[in-house]
């Protein structure tokens, strides 16, 4: 019989899961991940406490054992320095891809493997489908509108495959049906929202806390003409109308942020429109692929995949054709294929580098890589 570590959030997503595990007869224990606490009290409201309070309730409830486990220096090194770094380089990070990547089924997994666990379930709506003998596949979680697989594209067949997601294939609705009926603690406890490690607070609130400001000029990418000055790029995204600064034109048209220029740290902005230059994408180059199953490589006759990505987790899947880079390899590894040349089906609006790409065939889940 399989001995399952949860990672319980104190949400009803993980509770439900450990739930359910519970009474299909694992042995299940509970963990919390203590990764951000806003040690250094500068910015944020990370609920922790509450959510250790809460977890460790449901775990009562069920009669498991409950764990706490300290992961905030893996975090803060793998996860807040990442995305403090992307971000002082002119970049857009997803901390949250990268911590299910790196920490949740990185870190965590490997301490449940050092303590003797078969596997790590958590609460995401997402479905982990076998194929052949210890070969998995993943699909999205049947709620469409609570679907998380777009968060998983980076991670390995190796993850995956120590990896339980008990409720993907539930509705919300059912979910919390589920959790008001065993009468969990968390039944009625709201989704929490937010960065993945801060809770609810503005990201240019944290950031203005541990990044410098660095100001530039606000150049308009059609002519040049510097409009006004910035604070720093990190408070800018690609596709932003508010905030910018700047007044509008006689005709009420607002400007939109459509680059960030690192050389001389100029925020490239113009007209909201379908030719506004850098604000709509045809092609882009991805990098730092990641599959799940075997990678896509090129064919023989250079022709691309026909496939379907995602560029942030709640648009819609839309077609692409994917043209991988064959990168070449070395005596003791065979040539693999890190990065990509991607055309869309329709052209896709405020891109920016360093967002998370994932690719789909379908509902399938294929990997995922980062916008150059």
């Amino acid at each position: 019989m399989e001995r399952i570590l949860v990672a319980m959030s104190g949400g009803v997503d993980s509770s439900v899961a450990a739930l359910l595990l519970k009474q299909q007869g694992f042995t299940v224990v509970g963990a919390y991940m203590k990764n951000w606490i806003n040690e250094d009290n500068v910015i944020g409201h990370c609920p922790w406490m509450q959510d250790i309070a809460d977890a460790r309730a449901v775990a009562d409830q069920l009669g498991i054992e409950f764990r706490v486990v300290n992961l905030m220096d893996d975090y803060r090194r793998l996860i807040v320095d990442y995305l403090l770094d992307g971000y002082q380089h002119g970049l857009t990070p997803n901390p949250d891809v990268m911590c299910n990547s790196r920490i949740k089924f990185g870190v965590l997994r490997a301490y449940a493997e050092a303590e003797g666990f078969t596997a790590l379930a958590t609460g995401h709506y997402a479905q982990r489908i076998a194929i052949a003998p210890d070969h998995f596949i993943l699909k999205e979680g049947l709620d469409k509108n609570k679907d998380q697989s777009y968060f998983l594209a980076l991670l390995t067949q190796a993850q995956l495959r120590f990896a339980r997601f008990p409720i993907g294939h539930l509705p919300k609705p059912e979910l919390r049906r589920i959790a008001a009926a065993a009468h969990l603690a968390t039944a009625d406890k709201k989704d929490s929202q937010g960065i993945c490690f801060i809770g609810a607070v503005k990201m240019a609130d944290f950031l203005s806390a541990y990044v410098p400001d660095h100001p530039g000029p606000i150049v308009r990418a059609t002519d040049g003409k510097i409009l006004g000055e910035h604070r720093g790029l990190h408070y800018y995204t690609i596709g932003q109308r508010r905030g910018i600064r700047i007044p509008s034109n006689t005709d009420d048209q607002a400007y939109v942020v459509t680059g960030k220029r690192v050389s001389d740290h100029a925020l490239l902005v113009a007209f909201d429109s379908p030719t506004a230059p850098g604000l709509w994408t045809h092609e882009c180059q991805i990098h730092s692929l990641s599959f799940i199953g075997e990678p896509i490589t090129p064919s023989a006759a250079s022709s691309p995949e026909a496939i379907e990505c995602r560029v942030r987790y709640r648009d819609p899947r839309v077609g692409i054709n994917f043209y991988p880079t064959l990168e070449a390899g070395n005596s003791a590894a065979p040539p693999t294929t890190r990065s990509a040349r991607i055309t869309f089906t329709q052209p896709q609006r405020a891109l920016a580098s360093g967002q998370i790409m994932a690719l789909y065939r379908g509902e399938q889940l294929l990997g995922g890589g980062v916008f150059a």
